[in-house]
C-alpha cells in the first residue's frame, strides 16, 4: 500500500481496536519514527522529497538508517524521484 492508504487504514484501525471496517471520515493521523504500527505488513511508495513529512511516514516504517540508505542509492543511480518516479517496496 502507498502511504496515504497508510495513514487511511491505520486510522481505521484504531478506531476499531486493530480491525478495518467499511466507513466515512477523515484523518489527522500524523506518522513518524516510533510509530506503533497495527494494521500495515508493508509500504509501496515513491521516492519522496528530503525533509517532507512523506519521508518521515517511510523512516517510520522502515527505520531512519535504512530510509536514508535507500534514497542515497536512488540519488546515486538517478532514480526518479515524486509522483509519476521510481518506487520502492519496503517489508
Amino acid at each position: 500500500m502507498g502511504t496515504t492508504s497508510l495513514r487511511t487504514l491505520e486510522h481505521v484501525g484504531r478506531e476499531h481496536d486493530g480491525k478495518i471496517e467499511p466507513g466515512r471520515g477523515e484523518t489527522n493521523l500524523f506518522v513518524y519514527p516510533g510509530f506503533e504500527f497495527r494494521v500495515i505488513r508493508g509500504l509501496l511508495t515513491n521516492f519522496h522529497l528530503p525533509k517532507s513529512t512523506l519521508l518521515m511516514l517511510v523512516s517510520a516504517w522502515a527505520g531512519r538508517d535504512l530510509t536514508l540508505r535507500a534514497y542515497h542509492h536512488a540519488v546515486q543511480e538517478r532514480y526518479r524521484f515524486y509522483s509519476y518516479g521510481d518506487c520502492m517496496l519496503v517489508l
